[in-house]
Order: structure tokens, then C-alpha cells, then sequence
């Protein structure tokens, strides 16, 4: 069985950044989010999940940046 939207999963885990806070900025449970990415996304949506994922570990890298 080959794994849907893998690219959302490895871009998430190469920033670290997790699901469940992707899910939380589309304000979905992780459980929902979860389940969507069940079926390939269409690439509109694909690019909007993308950007939070950049969003969210730019975040992270200013968070670490000012401690």
C-alpha cells in the first residue's frame, strides 16, 4: 500500500513540524486532518498546506533564534 500526500508528510517532517499543527491553522482536529490525508489532495490544496508548513517552521527557526 503506498502512502497518500507523502509529500506534505516529509515536508512537515524534514521542517519539524507536526500534523497535528497543520491541522490546528486549518482549523480541523488532528484526527480530521489525519483522515484527509487518506486520499491525494488536489495541488490548490496541496500549495495552501504547503505554505503553512513554511509558515509554522519559520516560526519555530525565530522562536529558537530569540532564546
Amino acid at each position: 500500500m503506498s502512502c497518500r500526500n507523502i509529500d506534505i508528510r516529509e515536508a512537515a517532517k524534514d521542517r519539524g513540524v507536526f500534523l497535528y499543527e497543520i491541522a490546528d491553522r486549518l482549523n480541523l482536529t488532528d484526527g480530521n486532518f489525519s483522515r484527509k490525508l487518506r486520499k491525494e489532495l488536489p495541488e490548490k490544496e496541496k500549495a495552501r498546506i504547503f505554505a503553512i508548513i513554511d509558515d509554522l517552521a519559520a516560526e519555530k527557526r525565530a522562536a529558537v533564534a530569540v532564546n
